[in-house]
């Protein structure tokens, strides 16, 4: 970066700040949790020379000091697991209403506010991509961009289904209601990656953008669907005034659609993506949600459970992100993390 006329290639450069950005924020915590077990060496070495209320003062400070070296020992442990290839990348979260109707379209749209909850509170900025009304209330279908670091290294477990257990508020019978959403999680590439999309393997649709409307945004085909024909992956945006935009924004879904499509084929594990997903009803869930008759949050795949639903339904997902990290990683089961006395 120092170089002469490093700046004189602005695509280049920024790309090169961005990964700069991105190993300081990898290394720079590791440097500081090293000079803070230093600071607790210096503090063991006083405690040997002092004597009394003097010595024990040091000894609380030690305790407190590992004490809050445990929680951020924790936090560094978590972040080794996201090595993937694409684990740094910004993630594009979709979800999709199932078996319920009017009620999982409304599971849907509580799950959207839930994702962007969970994002908002890890510091990512959310950007909605594309929003489809239910013919009653909620949503049929969400996808929205996740953008910062390690986005879709965390995301990723959230891929899925998630059923929904309450007392339907579109009942007048006050019944209890299942409904189930599949979630699919991608990670976002870059511009230049090397996907070939033919212009006849494409079918590009216009419409009219849903939604709330205003002075511009519901009376032109501003809306893109993009349907790539080999594969049947379809993508659409509506989020922009401009068709122009839209369809930019779309182009780039396809892009990484794709990538994931024949990432996995390569790897002959299409499964390990998509196949977890499975129908959108009954027997394929990843997490159930129970509101009534008594209220509990699982995740069916490592056992993680609480009873605070309404702090889960505020983003509140780092408990069920984490633990599907740790029980993928061979070297973290059964692992406790332990520090000397």
């Amino acid at each position: 970066m120092a170089e002469q006329g490093f700046w004189d290639h602005q695509e280049s450069a920024n790309k090169t700040v961005t990964e700069t950005s991105h190993l300081k924020s990898s290394i720079q915590p590791i440097i500081k949790f090293n000079a803070r077990i230093e600071d607790v060496k210096t503090l063991m070495e006083l405690v040997e020379d002092a004597e009394g209320d003097e010595a024990q003062e040091y000894m609380a400070e030690i305790s407190d000091t590992v004490s809050k070296l445990r929680k951020e020992l924790d936090e560094l442990e978590i972040q080794s697991f996201l090595s993937g290839k694409m684990d740094a990348n910004n993630a594009i979260l979709s979800i999709n209403a199932g078996a319920g109707g009017t009620e999982s379209c409304d599971w849907a749209d509580m799950l959207y506010r839930m994702y962007v909850r969970w994002a908002e509170r890890n510091g990512y900025t959310v950007e909605t991509d594309d929003l489809a009304p239910g013919e009653e209330a909620g949503l049929s279908s969400a996808t929205i961009r996740i953008i910062g670091p390690n986005a879709y290294g965390y995301a990723k477990a959230e891929r899925g289904v998630h059923r929904l257990v309450r007392i339907s508020p579109f009942d007048s019978n006050a019944r209890r209601h299942t409904s189930f959403c599949a979630v699919d999680v991608i990670a976002e590439v870059d511009d230049d990656i090397d996907i070939d999309i033919k212009e006849e393997d494409l079918r590009v649709d216009t419409y009219r953008a849903s939604g709330k409307g205003g002075q511009h945004v519901n009376k032109t085909d501003s809306a893109v669907r993009m349907t790539h024909l080999p594969t049947n992956i379809v993508v659409q945006c509506q989020n922009e005034r401009s068709q122009h935009k839209n369809r930019a924004t779309a182009m780039k879904m396809l892009k990484s659609r794709l990538y994931e499509h024949y990432e996995d084929q390569k790897r002959a594990e299409m499964e390990k993506f998509y196949g977890e997903k499975g129908e959108i009803g009954w027997g394929n869930q990843i997490r159930s949600y129970v509101f009534q008759p008594y209220q509990m949050v699982k995740d069916l795949r490592t056992g993680v459970e609480t009873s605070n639903i309404q702090q889960v339904m505020d983003g509140d997902l780092n408990r069920f992100i984490h633990s599907w990290l740790r029980a993928g990683c061979p070297k973290s089961r059964n692992k406790e993390i332990k520090i000397e006395d």
